[in-house]
C-alpha cells in the first residue's frame, strides 16, 4: 500500500498533510510512505527529516501522485502552470483524502469521479465522539480562533488587560465574539487570557454553558425556530430571525473594541452579522476581524484577504488563518488524516466499508459516482445556475 504526500502548490498553504512524527507511525504499520520534495518546506519540515523518518522523497510529481493508491493532501486539487489540473496526475482507482471543498465547489468532485478516483473530504467528517480524532474542521478552526485575537491585539491601539499605574488604571478592552464554535471557543479564551472582557453571541442556545465556563457573558437571542443542524452546527435562519438577531447585537457591537466574527454554513455565502450602520456606531480604533471572510464575510465592509480601515473602524478579512501556523496546523491535521487512514487501512489493504458511519459520510465519490447528496444537489444547482447564464 503506497501512501503519498503532496507537495501544495496554492500560493497562501503553508501547511503540509503528514508531518515526519505521523510518518514514521505508518510506516511501522508496514505502509510505504513517499514524499514529494520541498512537501514540508514551509512547514519548517525538512526533506532529511521525512527520510528520517522512514520516508521516500520523490522529486517527479507526476511519478508521485501517478503511483500512490492514496494521496494525502491539505488543499482541494489546483489547476497546475502548465495546465491541467492535478485530479489527472491521480491513477484510476486511486484515494484521495483532501480538504475538498465539494459543497463549495462540487466540479471538483465531478472530475474525481471521472477519473474513477475514491475521494474522502475532511471537511465532511461527522461531528461524532468517535470520529473526533479525525475532525480537521475543529482541529484547524481552534487555531483560526486563536489566531484571530492575536491579529485583533496587534491591530488594536489599547492595551487589552487592565492595567493600575502611577499614571492612572487602564480599562480593560471589550471583545465581542461572534459565533461560539470551535473557532469562537477558543476565541474567548484567548481573549480571556489576554485580559479583555468578552462577550459572546451564537443563535445555538446550547452553547451558553461552555460560553460561560470560559468566562464570558453569553448574549442570548431568542428565536422560535430550531438553530441547530444536523452534527451540532448553526443552522440557516429566516430573514426575520436574521433581522431579530441584528437588533440584539447590533448595541454590542456598538460599545466593541474589537468584533470577532466566526459564523459559517458549508457551502453557502457566510450569514451577515455586521451591517455598514453598525460599523459605523463603532468607536474610531476598533477592530473587526472576520474569519468569514472567504464566504463573503460576516461584516458588510469585509474584503477577503485585506486590512481595510472603514469610517475609522480597521477591518481584517484574514484567509486560511490555519497556515499561518504550518508546524502545529499540520501537526493536529496530519493526526486527522492518520486516524482516518488506519480506519480504512486493515492490514495493508484499502478496505472501504460504507457500513462505517465515518466512511459513509466523509467519502465524496466512489466507483466513478458522486455517493453524496448534498453535493449532487450542490453540483445540480450549479449547473442550473449556469444554463440560466
Amino acid at each position: 500500500m503506497k501512501i503519498a504526500v503532496a507537495k501544495e502548490i496554492e500560493v497562501c498553504e503553508r501547511r503540509v498533510a503528514l508531518n515526519p512524527d505521523t510518518v514514521a507511525k505508518l510506516i511501522k504499520q508496514g505502509l510505504e510512505v513517499s514524499v514529494e520534495t520541498g512537501a514540508g518546506e514551509r512547514s519548517y519540515f525538512s526533506d532529511s527529516a521525512y527520510e528520517a523518518a522512514g520516508a521516500t522523497i520523490i522529486s517527479d510529481t507526476a511519478k508521485l501522485w501517478g503511483e500512490a493508491d492514496i494521496l494525502l493532501k491539505v488543499s482541494p486539487p489546483q489547476e497546475r502552470e502548465n495546465g491541467g489540473s492535478e485530479v489527472e496526475l491521480l491513477k484510476e482507482g486511486a484515494v484521495l483524502i483532501s480538504f475538498l471543498n465539494p459543497l463549495g465547489n462540487p466540479v471538483v468532485a465531478q472530475e474525481l469521479a471521472n477519473r474513477q478516483i475514491t475521494s474522502f473530504s475532511m471537511e465532511m467528517i461527522p461531528r461524532t465522539t468517535r470520529a473526533q480524532s479525525m475532525d480537521a474542521l475543529s482541529s484547524q478552526a481552534s487555531l483560526a480562533g486563536y489566531k484571530a485575537v492575536l491579529i485583533a491585539a496587534a491591530a488594536l491601539p489599547k492595551y487589552f488587560p487592565m492595567l493600575t499605574t502611577a499614571a492612572g488604571t487602564i480599562a480593560p478592552a471589550k471583545v465581542f465574539i461572534m459565533g461560539a464554535g470551535v473557532a469562537g471557543l477558543q476565541a474567548i479564551a484567548t481573549a480571556r487570557r489576554l485580559g479583555a472582557v468578552v462577550e459572546a453571541f451564537d443563535i445555538r442556545p446550547a452553547v451558553k454553558e461552555e460560553v460561560q465556563s470560559l468566562g464570558a457573558k453569553f448574549v442570548e437571542v431568542k428565536l422560535e425556530e430550531e438553530t441547530t443542524a444536523a452534527g451540532g452546527y448553526a443552522k440557516e435562519i429566516s430573514e426575520a430571525s436574521k433581522q431579530r438577531t441584528q437588533e440584539v447585537v447590533a448595541e454590542h457591537v456598538k460599545n466593541a473594541d474589537v468584533v470577532i466574527t466566526t459564523a459559517q454554513v458549508p457551502g453557502r455565502k457566510a450569514p451577515r452579522l455586521v451591517t455598514e450602520e453598525m460599523v459605523a456606531q463603532m468607536k474610531p480604533g476598533s477592530v473587526i476581524v472576520d474569519l468569514a471572510a472567504d464566504q463573503g464575510g460576516n461584516c458588510a465592509c469585509t474584503e477577503a484577504g485585506k486590512d481595510i480601515v472603514w469610517n475609522g473602524v480597521t477591518i481584517i478579512g484574514p484567509i486560511n488563518l490555519p497556515s499561518s501556523m504550518p508546524i502545529h496546523a499540520s501537526q493536529l491535521y496530519s493526526k486527522n488524516l492518520t486516524s482516518l487512514v488506519q480506519l480504512l487501512v486493515k492490514d495493508k489493504a484499502l478496505q472501504v466499508d460504507f457500513a462505517d458511519d465515518i466512511v459513509n459520510a466523509a467519502c465524496i465519490t466512489h466507483a466513478g459516482e458522486i455517493r453524496n447528496q448534498r453535493v449532487r444537489d450542490a453540483l445540480q444547482a450549479l449547473s442550473t445556475q449556469i444554463g440560466t447564464h
